[in-house]
Formats: C-alpha cells, sequence, structure tokens
C-alpha cells in the first residue's frame, strides 16, 4: 500500500514522456495516445508466417513450402516509429524502446488471444556480433515480455555457431542455405510447446532454421513472436 502511494506521487510529479514525441505519455506508459494509435498495426496476415495480406488465409509461399514453425505473431508491420523503435534498440542501445515493444507486443498478444507457450526462446546472436553491440535485442525483449506474460525465459538452451550476413541481401533460395546449421541445442528442451522471440522477421529463414531443430529434439509446437514483420518477404 505504501509503495502503492509513493509511486502515485511519483506519477504526479514526474509524469512519463513518450519516447516517440515527447509529450506527456499514458499514465504508467512511454507512449502517448496519439502516437500509440498511429503505428503501423498488421490488421490481417497470413496465418502461418504474419506476412500482411489484404484478407485472411494463407500466403502463396506458405502454400508452396510450408514453415517448420506452427504460426508467427506480428502485431506490426516493420515501418514508421516501429521501424525507428527497434533499429534505435538493436543499434543505438536505448534499451527503454525495447521496453516500449515487450509491452506492446504483450497487450497485443492478450488482446487477441494468442495462447501462451510453456517457455520464450530468444534468437540468439553470435558471440562475434554480442561483443560488437553488447547485448541481445532479443533477449532485451524477452526479459519484460516474459515479466508481463508470467513466462518462463530459456535463454541459455541454444547458441549460434556462427555470424551469418543479412538475408534480405541474398535470393530467397540462397537465404537456407545461409542460415543453415548456425544453431545448436544446449541440453535437452523439456518443453512441449515453446516460442522463438525476435525483433523482425524479414524473410523466415532464421526463425525457421531453429524451428527445425527444435522439432527435430522433440518439441510438439513452435510458434514464432516477433515485434514486426516486413511488408515484402
Amino acid at each position: 500500500m505504501v509503495n502503492n502511494w509513493i509511486n502515485e506521487i511519483q506519477s504526479w510529479l514526474f509524469p512519463p514522456s513518450c519516447i516517440l514525441c515527447g509529450t506527456t505519455g499514458e499514465r504508467g506508459g512511454d507512449i502517448c495516445r496519439e502516437c500509440k494509435g498511429d503505428l503501423p498495426y498488421i490488421e490481417q496476415g497470413c496465418s502461418r508466417c504474419a506476412l500482411p495480406m489484404p484478407q485472411a488465409g494463407v500466403c502463396g509461399q506458405c502454400q508452396k513450402s510450408p514453415p517448420r514453425f506452427d504460426r508467427c505473431f506480428a502485431p506490426f508491420s516493420y515501418e514508421g516509429a516501429i521501424a525507428d523503435l527497434v533499429s534505435g534498440l538493436k543499434f543505438h542501445s536505448r534499451l527503454q524502446a525495447g521496453r516500449l515493444l515487450a509491452e506492446l507486443l504483450a497487450e497485443q498478444i492478450r488482446k487477441k488471444g494468442v495462447e501462451l507457450p510453456e517457455t520464450l526462446i530468444p534468437v540468439p546472436l553470435h558471440d562475434t556480433r554480442l561483443k560488437e553491440r553488447g547485448y541481445n535485442q532479443a533477449l532485451e525483449l524477452a526479459r519484460p515480455l516474459a515479466k508481463y506474460l508470467s513466462l518462463p525465459v530459456a535463454y541459455r538452451s541454444c547458441v549460434r555457431l556462427k555470424a551469418t550476413g543479412p538475408q534480405t541481401a541474398l535470393p530467397r533460395e540462397e537465404r537456407a542455405k545461409n542460415v543453415k546449421g548456425v544453431f545448436a541445442l544446449i541440453g535437452p528442451i523439456q518443453a512441449r510447446h515453446v516460442v522463438l522471440l525476435d525483433d523482425v522477421v524479414t524473410t523466415g529463414s532464421t526463425v525457421n532454421e531453429l524451428a527445425k531443430l527444435l522439432k527435430k529434439a522433440g518439441v510438439k509446437r513452435v510458434d514464432v513472436w516477433c515485434v514486426a514483420r516486413t511488408v515484402r518477404d
């Protein structure tokens, strides 16, 4: 009760400011109502890979070559303010942006009634990239998201064995080859339903490779959650 009273006083004396426009944010949040309403929400997308589509269904690529993961959930398209927030987290050490993105993702997961897994697995970075950046952006999303949704995080369950270049620079047929064999599991995975968490899904090849490895290890269901999905696959 005392802590609640202290929090009330702090909120009154130091109201949160919107991380995007600088005006007073919503109570207890880092984004104002106007900026939140202007975010690039995905209204409809492929039920397998979350590619934005004009109507619900399964996209042509997933019909032709179904991914190894069961479902991808992405509430936003990778553009506008969401792209700015992801870039700030990923390349400019703006961890506050990561907390906001995790909060927005959790809010949409609850709103859409997305089934929760037994555990979250943030997509790992290679050690070289981790040393350059100083942190794994997927793990920085996973920590607050797990707190919001009361989920465990298995962040030491797998490793990335080699650094790979951007998937977008490669033609589709080369993308799967680029990530083949780049992941390894550390010990057995006890959960039957896991979610792979990443900031953005662009081609889907990276999470597909990791999902394939988890399915081979006996995991029955592998979903993918990301903050944003690129409009073009």
